[in-house]
């Protein structure tokens, strides 16, 4: 693992670089935190991306509001001011800041030389599930594959929402739903699903079954191992189809 930082159009963001042993190339991924940011696991979780042979970029999403160490972002959402904070932090990415990231954070990784362009892959979880619809959309001849894991608030009726997007993806979009989760409840993954159908796009849908939002995270009070290791299966396998090309 390696600590480093990227210039953005908006400052300075702070970011973890990890690889596989040897010298590559490798294909690329970019892992997008929750809302509770970079932390050991997502660390642990990067780690065993690179292991299975990618170089992966695991940025602080909220670096224009401070370095991640500075952040301290531990707290239960049962805590009130605590969930206040998060949501407005949450609330500063928007599709505009997104994009700036996402061609800072692509840019980066396509001038490494351990890097095997030009695809590369992204995956999110929670809040940052919609993050990696959005990169798939912005830059569909870049991003490749695109996994969203208990990715909440996906298909609403703002005008933003993430699904009104999937119609500029050419890359592979996988989701994994919490059939447990008031961020995306059965209706909204209807929705989803629906506009996914009408607009052609190539696409994976999992229900884990008694999952809550935040299984897929080692750290959650939700983790559910099982379901868990079935995400693991379902992100292997599309990055690894899709970054072949």
């Amino acid at each position: 693992m390696e600590d480093i930082e990227l210039d953005t159009a908006d400052g300075t963001m702070d970011a973890k670089l990890f690889q596989p042993e040897g010298r590559g190339p490798w294909p690329a991924v970019l892992l997008l935190t929750d809302a509770m940011g970079i932390r050991p696991a997502f660390e642990h979780a990067a780690q065993r991306l690179a292991d299975a042979g990618y170089v992966v970029l695991l940025p602080n999403v909220f670096y224009r509001e401070g370095r991640a160490a500075t952040l301290d972002l531990k707290g239960s959402f049962a805590d009130e001011a605590f969930r206040k904070r998060i949501y407005a932090l949450i609330a500063t990415l928007t599709p505009e800041r997104v994009r700036t990231d996402g061609a800072a954070e692509l840019g980066f990784l396509a001038q490494l030389p351990q890097v095997r362009g030009p695809k590369v892959g992204v995956a999110g979880y929670c809040m940052s599930g919609g993050i990696a619809v959005r990169l798939a959309a912005d830059f569909p001849d870049v991003i490749a594959a695109a996994v969203s894991n208990h990715g909440g608030r996906l298909a609403t009726d703002s005008p933003d929402s993430p699904h009104l997007r999937v119609g500029d993806v050419k890359g592979e979009l996988v989701f994994g739903h919490a059939d447990q989760d008031a961020s995306m409840p059965p209706d909204a993954i209807q929705r989803l699903e629906a506009a996914l159908k009408a607009a052609g796009v190539r696409h994976q849908s999992r229900l884990h079954a008694g999952a809550r939002h935040g299984y897929a995270v080692e750290d959650s009070a939700a983790y559910q191992p099982e379901a868990a290791e079935e995400h693991w299966r379902d992100l292997l396998d599309v990055m690894g189809r899709m970054l072949a090309k």
